[in-house]
């Protein structure tokens, strides 16, 4: 099995050189054996999507072509391959579920937009570096059947998210938030309709670094196994 990484990959990235190694700690759980390729977002218009049978949107957003990455989430979404997004990618799966499915072609990201008339996607007041918060799941979503809790805590290098004042677009649509900070402020996301499609704030991935599988890939890699 071969899993994409969409995404413009960096070494410079702390989650970039984390996920190959989280990838190994799951698959090593699981008894599985995973490849993945770095898919470059300015070669994805000429990649074959298909020929995997996961698809990961990385952190390190905005993109070398943002939208080609938008185009490659639709994919997964209107095809049903298991999905995955952090970080950036959350913040992309929630922007092409907008603008696509819901209609709202004005939705922005202010990072690429400044003057966005809907900027979806917009600097957090509270900026999260290097830092684990806690979060609050929604009970019986798909993602705290996964931890198998509503309480988590988990590490971010995050300065842009999902703006909360948008989030009543979304209310009866087959997307919906299902974590959120402290504050109030959404930190996942997934649709319900779908094998599986989530999206997170945080960076699962950097659990590797602790030589910890973490359950969220976990499930995933079962997910893309499973398609």
């Amino acid at each position: 099995m071969k899993i994409g990484l969409i995404g413009d990959y960096q070494e410079s990235v702390t989650a970039h050189r984390a996920i190959p190694k989280a990838l190994e700690l799951a698959a090593t759980e699981l008894g599985v054996s995973v490849e993945f390729d770095w898919l470059q977002t300015t070669e994805l218009r000429g990649i074959s999507l298909s020929d995997y049978v996961g698809l990961w949107c990385i952190p390190a957003s905005p993109y070398q072509d943002n939208e080609s990455v938008l185009h490659a989430i639709k994919f997964a979404r209107e095809k049903d391959v298991p999905f995955l997004g952090t970080c950036g990618g959350y913040q992309y799966a929630a922007l092409e579920f907008a603008q696509t499915v819901l209609g709202y072609s004005e939705a922005g990201n202010t990072e690429v937009q400044t003057d966005t008339t809907m900027p979806l996607i917009s600097n957090l007041v509270c900026k999260l570096y290097d830092e684990s918060a806690g979060i609050k799941l929604i009970e019986n979503s798909k993602i705290s059947r996964i931890y198998g809790k509503n309480t988590i805590s988990e590490e971010y290098y995050c300065g842009y998210g999902v703006n909360s004042e948008y989030l009543q677009i979304f209310d009866g649509s087959e997307m919906f938030f299902s974590g959120f900070d402290e504050d109030g402020d959404p930190r996942c996301l997934e649709i319900i309709t779908n094998k599986f499609f989530i999206g997170t704030a945080f960076q699962p991935e950097r659990s590797a670094f602790s030589g910890i599988s973490h359950p969220l890939i976990c499930a995933y890699i079962s997910a893309a196994i499973n398609a």
